[in-house]
């Protein structure tokens, strides 16, 4: 008699989704995973292949992206980013079955969390290195560097319109991971 009384306790703590918004939830889980891991993915790899020299006043100059923590620390969490976006495919997946634990969506909701807001520091550093070498700091006697590195700008401009896309798509994946686990928690 017990045992009746807690599985039906159990029941009514677990409302079942209604199996469109549970298939829509789950098709724009996976796709936004893989768009903000292939993007990700993208700008981490130009910005590996963002080097150019130049021999200016016959010294011998060289801009990559190496050379500064904002752009390695954005490159890294480009790199992290997807890797994580990739990897959190397989509880996305789980979470499709019907019988998946609800706290699931909670600790899916915390992963994107973490992940949109490192997404979004490693792309105010690098946007704010960027500025800098476009437009220079005549307060701080800093030059632009891009009218004499073009290819070297471009690459990173590209990089981090890549990333934008992919801290947009992170954001949404918060937002929908929040919106589930409070739907699944009343």
């Amino acid at each position: 008699m017990e045992t009746e009384n807690v599985n039906t306790t159990v029941s009514k703590l677990r409302p079942n989704p209604s199996p469109v918004s549970h298939l829509c939830f789950t098709a724009s889980q996976i796709w936004l995973r893989i768009v903000a891991a292939a993007t990700s993915i993208a700008a981490a790899c130009l910005m590996f292949n963002s080097r150019q020299s130049k021999v200016l006043f016959g010294t011998d100059l060289d801009a990559r992206y190496t050379y500064n923590p904002s752009f390695k620390f954005f490159t890294i969490m480009n790199v992290v980013a997807s890797v994580l976006s990739l990897l959190s495919l397989l509880p996305v997946f789980s979470l499709g079955r019907k019988f998946s634990n609800p706290v699931n969506y909670f600790f899916l909701f915390i992963h994107d969390l973490i992940l949109t807001s490192l997404m979004v520091g490693g792309f105010g550093a690098a946007t704010a290195i960027a500025q800098v070498g476009k437009y220079g700091n005549n307060q701080a006697g800093w030059m632009p560097i891009c009218d004499n590195f073009g290819k070297f700008c471009h690459k990173v401009m590209a990089s981090l319109i890549l990333s934008l896309l992919s801290t947009i798509c992170y954001l949404l994946l918060t937002v929908i991971s929040a919106n589930k686990a409070r739907e699944v928690s009343d």
